[in-house]
C-alpha cells in the first residue's frame, strides 16, 4: 500500500472534484460542472492506472 500514495492522492482529488460538480450544479454553472466532470474522469483514470 505504501507504493500507492499517488493513486490514493488522485482518488481524493477526484472526490474533491465531484464535490465541486455538485456545488456548480446547485449554482447553475453547467459549463463549470462539465469541466470539473472531465477533470474528475481524468483524475479517476490516473488513480486507476497508477494503482
Amino acid at each position: 500500500m505504501s507504493d500507492n500514495w499517488s493513486a490514493v492522492a488522485m482518488a481524493f482529488v477526484a472526490l474533491f472534484l465531484v464535490g465541486g460538480i455538485i456545488s456548480f450544479i446547485k449554482q447553475g454553472l453547467r459549463r463549470g460542472a462539465v469541466l470539473l466532470g472531465v477533470l474528475a474522469v481524468l483524475a479517476t483514470t490516473a488513480a486507476v492506472l497508477w494503482w
